[in-house]
């Protein structure tokens, strides 16, 4: 079989005349090492651009759904904030106003591939971005709304900030983690899953605090977020939750889509 085609949503740099490079313009990218950590599945990997933006050259036929008809699986990458407009709330700090431009695009892209019944991987942002397209909402800021809480980003370390995980028992996660009770993850947010989204459950919360680290959705395919960044965790240390059962969880479930047409919700959903 052809190698699986796997789309990762974008990141978006708007106009910013202090940029050196393309200072007037809307740049969209895909950062390295996740585009890597999917591809070390043996799969393509394929930047899914944001249309909106393209005025006065935006594709007049081209539509969110002829995408997820091309391509196999989503992966929806880190990146800004999530806008408080999308759960309903004002900003309580301006700094923390997000991206609704983004957001609208990735809850599009993820509606579409969930009603085709394509897999779904979100990381950091991508987790918080599953909780608030099934209606959940987000704490803006853990050090304001959760005093005492752990220091879950540090700028100066950025993904060298380590806190322990606890993987919660009878999950899915449990399952592909059998030897594994409280793991050892990366932490790069200010913000965190608050209220779940319809059809959520949590796999995984960070140790001591609680904070949400890991949700699956219940629902008829594979939806699954994590609050780290697998892709930046160095395999070959022990001391750091190898992503790899995962990553083959969800492009397994999306060889199974492939060849069968029938979606495979995440509790059944074997890793290769």
């Amino acid at each position: 079989m052809e190698p699986l085609k796997i789309g990762l949503s974008a990141r978006l740099l708007y106009p910013d005349p202090r940029r050196v490079f393309l200072p007037t313009k809307t740049v969209q990218y895909l950062e390295q090492s996740v585009a890597n950590w999917v591809m070390s599945g043996e799969v393509l990997a394929f930047m899914i651009p944001e249309m909106s933006l393209a005025s006065p050259h935006l594709p007049a036929n081209v539509t969110v759904r002829d995408f997820a008809n091309a391509l196999d699986g989503l992966l929806l990458q880190g990146g800004n904030d999530i806008s408080p407009e999308m759960y309903g709330e004002k900003p309580l700090n301006p700094a923390w106003a997000g991206d609704p431009i983004r957001d609208r695009y990735e809850i599009a892209l993820f509606e579409e591939f969930v009603r085709q019944g394509k897999p779904v991987f979100g990381v950091c942002r991508g987790c918080q971005l599953i909780n608030v397209a099934l209606g959940g909402t987000l704490y803006q800021d853990i050090e304001t709304q959760l005093p005492g809480k752990l220091s879950h980003r540090d700028d100066a370390q950025y993904d060298k900030i380590i806190h322990s995980t606890r993987i919660l028992e009878n999950t899915w996660l449990a399952s592909m983690y059998p030897k594994a009770t409280v793991v050892r993850t990366n932490s790069i947010h200010h913000q965190a899953v608050k209220d779940l989204g319809r059809g959520l459950v949590v796999e995984a919360r960070s140790e001591p605090d609680g904070i949400i680290e890991a949700v699956r959705w219940e629902g008829e395919s594979f939806v699954l977020g994590v609050q780290w960044h697998p892709e930046f965790m160095d395999p070959r240390d022990p001391d750091l939750l190898d992503g790899k059962a995962m990553l083959d969880a969800f492009l397994c479930a999306s060889a199974d889509r492939k060849l069968t047409g029938m979606a495979s919700p995440v509790q059944t959903a074997k890793a290769a």
